[in-house]
């Protein structure tokens, strides 16, 4: 088949994380994929939202990417079952994140880019939303089915290069509904939104308390229950 089972189908459900099979196909880009895909020229990068047949179909979640408190480009919207989100390596589907032009970037932000290589896979299942880590460098997520009901604590989750996360689970997000809404320090609180940083945490237990601290992040906002 085009699209083969994702390699955590056959893994233990029980792991929080687990550990990223390389080999898998869907996860290596090959040449006829780069070969079938769109050109992708400096300053513009590949859209799902831009193809005929995508808007016969609904999306289920838009990615921002951001510089500390800045968003660079536009919103992508993703049709499709899973997305590639990568620096420009490969130059192949999904969303390319070196092809952002942003003037006087921070030598700080510079850095942080170029670890992002391979970035994520992101993955909408029957579950939820799964994260698989591709790059070389650690990850940081916030969700808010990862923090603990009623913990006014944030919790931010690290996960190591190879391995893969439930960044979203719908079946605890319903339960998350019916709960009251909490005030948080660090801006209006989104049940439907995921932010996962690149190579560096935020939170409690570091130096930046926000994640608007951070170089490089994403906003993944998820369209269920919208």
């Amino acid at each position: 088949p085009e699209s083969p089972p994702p390699p955590y189908s056959r893994l233990s459900p029980n792991d929080e994380q687990k550990p990223l099979d390389l080999s898998d196909s869907t996860l290596s880009y090959t040449e006829t994929e780069a070969t079938n895909s769109p050109n992708i020229t400096p300053g513009d990068f590949s859209d799902a939202s831009t193809s005929p047949d995508a808007v016969k179909r609904s999306h289920w979640c838009n990615v921002a990417y951001w510089e500390h408190r800045t968003r660079v480009g536009r919103l992508y919207t993703v049709y499709e079952q899973s997305v590639s989100i990568f620096y420009d390596l490969p130059q192949g589907n999904g969303f390319c994140l070196g092809q952002l032009n942003l003037e006087n970037r921070s030598e700080t932000v510079r850095r942080t880019r170029s670890k992002i290589g391979y970035g994520i896979l992101l993955s909408k299942e029957p579950d939820g939303v799964w994260a698989y880590n591709r790059s070389e460098h650690p990850i940081f997520v916030n969700s808010p089915t990862l923090d603990i009901p009623n913990c006014r604590t944030l919790i931010v989750r690290k996960v190591m290069p190879g391995y893969s996360i439930k960044v979203f689970d719908y079946e605890k997000s319903c339960l998350l509904q019916h709960t009251a809404d909490l005030d948080y320090a660090d801006g209006p609180y989104d049940p439907n939104s995921v932010r996962i940083s690149f190579a560096k945490g935020w939170g409690p237990c570091y130096s930046r308390q926000f994640i608007t601290s951070c170089p490089c992040w994403l906003e993944i906002l998820l369209s269920n229950n919208r």
